[in-house]
């Protein structure tokens, strides 16, 4: 079963408790965003793997390390992903970038694409799914199942704040997927919103109504 990471870092917890707030604007949300992204990306990235390089300081020749093997690449949700990335790109700049984009049908309720972009080498890739919000799981786990659809086997989903359902729906679909949480809420409403959350990410992002 994939193993599930709820951030117990004070700074995210601090950066989260603002998002929250009714009263943040866009400018600062969009701001708060990125820097969660970026301090998750930092818990998330732990157990990367290192090698040694010998290398020449100015002193002497000397080993460090560095990040081994496989590439890493961002790949964000459409459209409110993509509000994790810049936060994202600022610990890990060589990251390739991807873009998922997923509509919910309105009779259905299911996830439907309507577009798919991702670096050509992705499959050699640990990609990084992105999106604020992990509410009812369903574009979640159809974004996964592309990327394992085109060959992508290290995956790991990291979203700010998530919902009970969505954390089960998307261990059910893709038990072999990490997921790496803000904070967990408490359930969802009628209307598919997590409660208490932050109302839709998107919109508050992008300033849109």
């Amino acid at each position: 079963m994939s193993k599930v990471v709820v951030m117990d870092h004070p700074l995210i917890q601090h950066k989260i408790g603002i998002i929250r707030r009714e009263e943040t604007g866009s400018k600062d949300f969009r701001t708060l965003v990125s820097e969660i992204a970026m301090l998750m990306c930092y818990e998330a990235t732990r157990d990367l793997k290192l090698t040694d390089v010998e290398i020449n300081t100015p002193i002497c020749k000397t080993t460090v390390k560095e990040l081994k093997g496989k590439k890493l690449a961002v790949v964000p949700i459409l459209r409110a992903g993509l509000g994790m990335v810049d936060g994202m790109l600022n610990m890990i700049p060589a990251a390739k970038v991807g873009h998922i984009g997923l509509y919910r049908d309105p009779e259905t309720l299911e996830p439907v694409e309507y577009y798919c972009k991702l670096p050509a080498d992705c499959a050699n890739r640990e990609v990084f799914v992105v999106d604020p919000m992990l509410a009812t799981g369903g574009s979640s786990v159809a974004a996964i199942q592309m990327l394992k659809d085109k060959g992508v086997k290290n995956i790991r989903l990291m979203c700010i704040i998530a919902a009970p359902e969505g954390v089960k729906k998307m261990q059910e679909a893709h038990p072999d997927v990490d997921i790496y949480i803000g904070a967990l809420d408490d359930h969802l409403n009628e209307h598919g919103y997590i409660v208490p959350g932050l109302g839709d990410a998107g919109d508050r992002i992008f300033g849109t109504k």
